[in-house]
Parts: structure tokens; C-alpha cells; sequence
């Protein structure tokens, strides 16, 4: 079993608080990924988006589920997978930081490790290009 890491840093003339709020909004999300996403248990916390809050990537029986496991307005949100996946160990750190003239630095990392030998290669490939087009949405979006 091999473990992966996908890391993007990247940096846009956004204010932190919008491109947080792009993040943390499960359906808004989806529309940065370009893939259907709908919450489908909100978080105990004020946002409803916050820790424990679930949401479904996919359609049908073959979306993912992932659990926001930490959330802190405008600097982290951490999510795992807690469906049956091909992958385990699953975990995305999004990070926000400011840099000058109110530009946002997003520090996006997921680890995971592979079940089915040599799976893992193609699921981060794919995720690696999946969320570097995504993210290119953000100014638009955000």
C-alpha cells in the first residue's frame, strides 16, 4: 500500500473572506470542482457547513462522502472520506492565508493511501487535475 500527497499553493487577488466562503460552501464547492455536491447533513456548529457537516460528491450510489473534520472561519476547513472508497486514510487540509494588497494564499493538501495496488497513482491524478482546473475558477467564482 503507498500513501500520496497532492499539494497546490496558490495565490489569487481575492479577499480571504470570500475565497473561504467559495470553500467552505459544500454546493459552491462543487461548482469550483465542476462536479455535483450537495450537503446532506448540516454541522452543529453556526455554519452549516462546519465540522460534522456531510456532503455527497457524485451522483447516485456512486458518490463519495466526505466530513468537514475541522473548521475554522477564514483559515481551515479539514475533510475525510466516510464512504466506501478505493482509497483510506483520506484527509484534504485547505488552508487560508493573506499576502499583500489583500491577496489569498489557498494551501490545498490531500493525502490518502491506496487499497488496490496501483489505484492510488490514477485517483491522484486525476484529483491533482481536477481541483489545479478548479481552482483556476476561484476569481470568478469567489
Amino acid at each position: 500500500m503507498a500513501t500520496y500527497t497532492i499539494e497546490i499553493d496558490e495565490t489569487f487577488d481575492v479577499p480571504r473572506d470570500q475565497v473561504f466562503a467559495l470553500f467552505a460552501d459544500h454546493e459552491r464547492f462543487g461548482k469550483l470542482l465542476g462536479a455535483p455536491v450537495k450537503r446532506i447533513r448540516d454541522s452543529d456548529q453556526a455554519d452549516p457547513n462546519g465540522v460534522g457537516s456531510i456532503r455527497k460528491i457524485g451522483l447516485g450510489p456512486i458518490g463519495l462522502k466526505e466530513t468537514v473534520i475541522t473548521f475554522e472561519p477564514g483559515s481551515l476547513i479539514e475533510y475525510t472520506i466516510t464512504s466506501m472508497s478505493p482509497i483510506r486514510n483520506h484527509l484534504g487540509r485547505i488552508r487560508f492565508e493573506d499576502v499583500a494588497d489583500g491577496k489569498t494564499r489557498i494551501l490545498y493538501t490531500i493525502s490518502f493511501e491506496d487499497i488496490v495496488p496501483y489505484t492510488g497513482k490514477l485517483v491522484s491524478s486525476a484529483l491533482d487535475q481536477g481541483i489545479r482546473k478548479g481552482i483556476r475558477r476561484v476569481p470568478r467564482l469567489a
